[in-house]
């Protein structure tokens, strides 16, 4: 039974419909149980498909600060619940869930706003916070959540705590690995006192004191207490040869934990709730200390091992682990063995251990048997750091000690130990005994991780070909690949696979060879590819590759001869929420043979749409490739010269010629008002007597036509049309011409300043779109492009050398710019449809910068909306025109700017109307009221449907509905065409949603 208040409360902002909880939402004992905090017993819980949470406090009379400041620090303990609210018969106050606890007092200095309980405010509130703003990410882009901030939660704040604690033990002189082990100590024991595993009568017993911190400052009875835990992990933690650290390190560690300032002395609040915490963000986030390795400065330096090595090896969100796990642990019985072969601080073990013990219960209750016995015979992984294995340990014992019911019997029953026997220190590319039956290597079902992605260096290379043979592939993209080709030799043709990668190697264009990718590919399918580029900033900030989930064999009934590909795409919410969100729309199936012919093929399948596919194999059928246009007229696109100054090859035949590089495009940047095709006529001359490559001189004479090999600021390509011999470094392009070709020079410099050029190089190039805003001379060799000695002689190539000419002297306009493509558009004979994929293409070219994915994320206006649905109507009634007996006719809601989703509706009318105009229509009521109205009328539940998805398309007799988030990037005209394709297959297959 539902208390009243409450019901009325999620009824009015959408996490109750119709008498029932909405999609996502546990009431009573399923939500307390959902929550672990000491004080905070929820009403209702709402859980994202991304786990992002919101918890529901119902009370009857608005309670003291301190109570709400419990409430809250078990909320921030969580770590995955932005919100709090706690509703009272007059006011419903919002509370920033990661938010950093201050003192028992301070819970209004976490107050975001606060509502009356009448029809304005809870439609406000609705609007700002309801159920449709947090399901489309819409709530993200409001100034009530402006000050809620993923790096203050929990995680985040444990992490820069204990590496602040870290430094002041090294300012100790405690070298770093017994820094660190000791904190594993101290976070591990108090997880176990928190948990009350250890009760403070038990720690009393051990020790002498029946507190942590209090034990700390002995170190005689820290020596106890940590020696009878060596012997119940039988070392796994705590190493044999460990000793116990100076008086001075524990009382440090004592002042950690009693959140005691060791300068001031002053006590502060410690937030810190270690059984609140997950365990996989306890083990996560320590994964950071297990990656630190210390370098030697030289024997006389005072700072010891303090530097840290970088590692190529990065953390691993606990997001992204549940992406994977998600995919290949469906429709499991249990039993299945588990294997990472980089398995770090186990982050990926430690969940799949945990879905493991569930699977075995089988919905029974879960035993301390079961769960030691899943974690003796079926978790396995292997690290070559030592100090990352033991946290591994740690990280396990955690886990089991959570899934256990009576963790208390470890004073009886020490766990059986875990290095050495499934968890092995050592390489990957070893054989060790642990993974090896009858001298054979063992088989997994599951196989699992996140391998390093760096080049590992030419001796690493060398000695692993000596060892493996040819079987280790040249990898110039990085080393996942080799590593993902080593799971094969455990893995059976049954067995599920999901790797974080490297995407450079999927990415890569190559030179028409099969790649080590492609090898990859095909000894994996059916497989999934899952491109995480656009949340490179905060998923892998240390990094600038774009990272990729590799999933294969992961459903059996796929086609092996096809490729899903899938799309994450960025919003506002996801940086500062930590989530990954994947909807259908976001899922694009290629072929593998098109991807054998069409390399490139595989990325327009990440990054476009069907119609982008569509119109670039279109085009490679119509037109030859650029290379060889330039070919017929016997030139070629060439990288400058590089290596300046090097002693390698004699450059004085190039001195004193004007010189164009980095440096001086700068300059002349920062001048601005250049005009586009234009070479400025001020730049230095060439003084250098050698450089390691410094070209033939034939591809210095003009005209040349440059290309900047990297994008400024906007999609479009920049291009020189150089009349006089110009030198140019390797940070641009060019193609010379011979002067009697000096008119293709200029319409190819047409060409690549033109949208179609952004729009091609999003879609194909190895690395513009994905990780770097580039372009290498193979992504524009590979470019459609139409005979340049026709175009020279026709009237499309006349007009745009006059276009050509007209914008080399002045600063182009908008308007300029629209005009040269419609040239160029008209020199390729794209039809209309195309037109619109190609101008969009410029637009998500513009998502690569921050100001783009900005604009990307605006709300969308009745205009956008109405060129959408003219878009739409046009395409639907092309299909309709055929038999001219009916229309489509569209409307438009003139919903508020501040609505969560947007709608567009289609109505199938009598008598056929050539092109209707579409109209803005204002609805009667509410959003709620015209969502209730909409999925009553044509039977189906919107609000379930919504759930984790961003888009819907729901059909009833004569009409289609489009719902989609309040972003401008759900309302493209590239977009239009998609949903008018799946209008009309729906309505030719007989589809109703």
């Amino acid at each position: 039974m539902v208390n009243q208040s409450l019901q009325e409360a999620l009824e009015a902002t959408g996490f109750f419909a119709g008498g029932e909880p909405a999609a996502g939402v546990r009431l009573g004992q399923d939500a307390r149980r959902h929550c672990r905090g000491r004080s905070l017993q929820p009403d209702a819980v709402w859980i994202g498909k991304s786990r992002l949470t919101v918890y529901f406090k119902n009370v009857s009379k608005r309670p003291p600060p301190r109570r709400v400041a419990q409430w809250q620090r078990d909320t921030w303990n969580h770590g995955f619940a932005p919100l709090l609210w706690v509703i009272s018969p007059n006011k419903i106050d919002l509370y920033n869930g990661f938010a950093r606890p201050v003192d028992e007092a301070g819970a209004d200095a976490h107050l975001l706003c606060q509502f009356e309980r009448v029809e304005s405010e809870l439609d406000k509130l609705d609007t700002m916070a309801g159920r449709l703003a947090m399901e489309t990410g819409d709530f993200w882009t409001r100034p009530i959540a402006a000050s809620i901030d993923r790096r203050s939660g929990v995680d985040y704040q444990l992490l820069s705590d204990l590496a602040k604690l870290e430094e002041d033990l090294l300012d100790e002189n405690l070298p770093r690995s017994d820094a660190q082990a000791l904190i594993g100590r101290a976070v591990f024991t108090q997880y176990l006192l928190d948990r009350e595993i250890i009760s403070a009568e038990q720690l009393q017993e051990l020790s002498g004191y029946d507190k942590f911190a209090a034990t700390l400052k002995d170190i005689e009875a820290t020596s106890r207490l940590f020696g009878w835990l060596k012997d119940v992990f039988n070392g796994d933690m705590f190493p044999q040869d460990s000793l116990t650290p100076k008086a001075c390190h524990l009382h440090r560690v004592a002042d950690f934990l009693e959140a005691t300032d060791p300068h001031t002395g002053q006590t502060t609040l410690f937030p810190y709730q270690f059984d609140v915490i997950p365990v996989e963000c306890i083990s996560s986030i320590y994964e950071q200390f297990a990656r630190a390795a210390p370098v030697s400065r030289g024997h006389n330096s005072p700072q010891g091992d303090r530097t840290p090595v970088k590692h190529d090896v990065f953390y691993t969100p606990v997001q992204l682990v549940s992406l994977v796990l998600d995919e290949i642990m469906g429709d499991l019985s249990g039993k299945e063995t588990v294997l990472d072969l980089t398995c770090g601080s186990a982050v990926f073990l430690v969940e799949a251990f945990r879905r493991l013990v569930h699977l075995r219960a089988g919905g029974r209750r879960v035993t301390g048997a079961l769960v030691r016995q899943v974690l003796r015979e079926q978790i396995y992984g292997v690290d070559i750091s030592e100090a990352a294995v033991r946290v591994a340990a740690f990280s396990l014992y955690l886990a089991a000690l959570e899934l256990d019911p009576r963790p208390q019997r470890l004073f009886h029953l020490p766990f059986d130990p875990l290095i050495e026997r499934n968890l092995i220190v050592g390489d990957a590319w070893d054989d060790h005994d642990a993974l090896m039956v009858e001298n054979k290597r063992r088989k997994f079902d599951l196989i699992v991780g996140n391998p390093p992605w760096s080049d590992p260096g030419r001796q690493t290379r060398a000695l692993r070909r000596q060892r493996r043979g040819a079987d280790s592939v040249q990898e110039t993209h990085g080393d996942s690949i080799n590593f993902a080709r080593r799971t094969m030799d455990f893995a059976s043709a049954t067995t599920r696979i999901g790797l974080v990668l490297s995407g450079n190697p999927f990415f890569s264009q190559g030179d028409g060879k099969p790649t080590p990718a492609r090898q990859l590919v095909e000894m994996l399918s059916p497989l999934t590819l899952v491109n995480l580029s656009n949340l490179q900033d905060w998923l892998f900030p240390r990094t600038r590759l774009p990272a990729l989930v590799l999933f294969a064999r992961h459903r059996p009934d796929a086609s092996p001869t096809t490729i899903t590909t899938v799309q994450v795409p960025w919003s506002p919410s996801s940086a500062k929420t930590g989530t990954i969100d994947v909807s259908p729309s976001d899922m694009m199936i290629v072929s593998r043979e098109n991807w054998r012919r069409s390399p490139h093929m595989l990325k327009a399948a990440f990054l476009g749409s069907r119609r982008d596919l569509a119109l670039l194999t279109r085009l490679n059928e119509q037109h030859s490739q650029l290379k060889n246009e330039l070919g017929k007229i016997g030139t070629a696109i060439k990288a400058g010269l590089g290596g300046i100054g090097r002693e390698a090859h004699n450059a004085e035949h190039l001195w004193g010629k004007p010189f164009l590089d980095r440096e001086s495009w700068v300059e002349l940047a920062r001048d601005g008002g250049i005009p586009p095709f234009v070479l400025p006529p001020k730049l230095k001359n060439f003084k250098w007597k050698v450089a390691s490559r410094p070209r033939k001189p034939e591809i210095y004479r003009a005209p040349i036509v440059l290309i900047k090999e990297y994008f400024s600021m906007n999609p479009r390509p920049v291009v020189f049309v150089a009349d006089r011999d110009v030198v140019y470094s390797d940070a641009f392009h060019g193609v010379s011409f011979a002067k009697s070709n000096c008119d293709a020079g200029d319409i190819l410099a047409a060409i690549l300043k033109s949208a179609f050029a952004a729009w091609f190089l999003l879609m194909t190039s190895s690395s513009f779109g994905t990780w770097m805003r580039r372009i290498k001379v193979r992504d524009l060799e590979i470019m459609p492009i139409p005979d340049l000695a026709e175009a020279m002689n026709n009237s499309s190539g006349d007009r745009i050398r006059r276009l050509v000419r007209r914008l080399s002297e002045r600063t182009a306009s908008e308007s300029d710019y629209e005009a040269l493509d419609e040239a160029v558009f008209d020199l390729y004979g794209l039809r209309k449809s195309e037109r619109v994929v190609v101008r969009d293409g410029l637009f998500r070219g513009s998502w690569q910068w921050k100001d783009g994915r900005e604009a990307s994320a605006t709300t969308v206006s009745n205009q956008h909306l109405l060129e959408y649905a003219s878009i739409l109507s046009d395409a639907v009634g092309r299909w309709l025109a055929a038999r001219q007996e009916r229309h489509m006719r569209t409307e438009v809601f003139d919903l508020p700017a501040s609505s969560p989703v947007r709608v567009v509706r289609l109505v199938l009318d009598e008598g056929f109307v050539p092109s209707p105009t579409p109209k803005v229509v204002t609805p009667e009521g509410n959003l709620r009221d015209v969502i209730s109205r909409i999925g009553s009328r044509l039977r189906v539940q919107i609000g379930t449907l919504l759930h984790g998805q961003r888009e819907l398309r729901v059909h009833g007799r004569s009409e289609v509905v489009m719902i989609k988030p309040n972003a401008r990037r759900h309302w493209l005209g590239v977009r239009a065409l998609e949903d008018a394709d799946a209008v009309i297959l729906d309505s030719w297959t007989g589809r109703s949603a």
